[in-house]
């Protein structure tokens, strides 16, 4: 089973994906968009040619678990993608600090500071879907 992890932005959307055995999130690319017809033209690309499963999406609530903004447009965009891609489950997973997480990861690689605005997204991707692998396998 192949998943697709999603860090959806206003502008950008993080991706990331699993190995064969749903075991290991890897971080894939940045998509940067203006609107969604463009972000699904490239987004069918990518679904088609790694012959994604299914989709894990990260959903930014609240530090207190309540829904914020943010989480209100994961949930509209949630059933964009159930109505792009009828045959894949939309699987919504926390993502409280995962942005914080990635952010410190880099910094602690010592990444420069114009490197990271590049691959953030995609790396609180892996780390979005990489926390799904692990709490489904438990």
């Amino acid at each position: 089973m192949i998943y697709l992890g999603l860090d959806l932005g206003s502008k950008t959307l993080g991706l990331s994906i699993s190995d064969k055995t749903s075991t290991i999130a890897s971080a894939l690319e940045v998509i940067r968009f203006n609107d969604y017809d463009e972000l699904f033209s490239k987004l069918d690309i990518v679904v088609y040619t790694r012959k994604v499963d299914k989709f894990v999406l990260g959903n930014p609530l609240n530090l207190d678990g309540s829904v914020s903004k943010r989480s209100l447009e994961t949930l509209e965009f949630k059933k964009l993608l159930e109505e792009r891609y009828p045959t894949k489950e939309v699987i919504l997973q926390d993502e409280r600090l995962s942005t914080v997480e990635a952010e410190r990861m880099l910094i602690s690689n010592n990444t420069r500071r114009e490197n990271r605005k590049k691959v953030i997204d995609k790396i609180a991707a892996s780390i979005i879907l990489q926390a799904y692998l692990d709490r489904r396998s438990k």
